[in-house]
């Protein structure tokens, strides 16, 4: 597998789009993330994505995606790390996700589950949070310290 994690360009949307629409995740607002939107490609094609979204020192990690035939070879994590390391190098000390799915996945990179109330107001106030999201999708944090 020959795969590249490199910064996503308006021209990727549609892709990332797709993907995230095949793994039933939210797509609300990711365009206006396309500063902090990782993508990995194979080749010309997108196989798995990543975003942040910057609130001062607070970060939301959201969209991690990877393509069905991709899943299981270790492209989340790297997806992640890179994400992080994102975060990291925009200032964020602390990130934020909602997930339903992957409670098991996140906490290999620090992330501890939380109630919603302890997510930082800024992050709260996301479309992430306030509508893409459903209540039932569980909060978590992690120190990027």
């Amino acid at each position: 597998m020959n795969v590249d994690i490199v910064a996503a360009t308006a021209a990727d949307l549609n892709e990332v789009l797709e993907l995230l629409d095949h793994n039933h995740l939210p797509r609300a607002e990711i365009e206006r993330h396309l500063g902090t939107l990782l993508v990995a490609r194979e080749g010309e094609r997108i196989v798995g994505c990543a975003a942040v979204e910057l609130h001062g020192k607070a970060g939301l990690v959201r969209s991690v995606a990877v393509d069905l035939p991709h899943r299981g070879l270790g492209l989340g994590i790297q997806l992640t790390d890179a994400i992080l390391a994102l975060a990291r190098s925009h200032g964020v000390k602390t990130v934020y996700l909602l997930t339903e799915t992957a409670t098991g996945f996140f906490p290999r990179f620090g992330f501890r589950s939380i109630r919603r109330e302890e997510v930082d107001p800024a992050v709260r106030r996301s479309v992430e949070f306030t509508k893409a999201c459903p209540a039932s999708a569980q909060a978590m944090r992690a120190e990027l310290g």
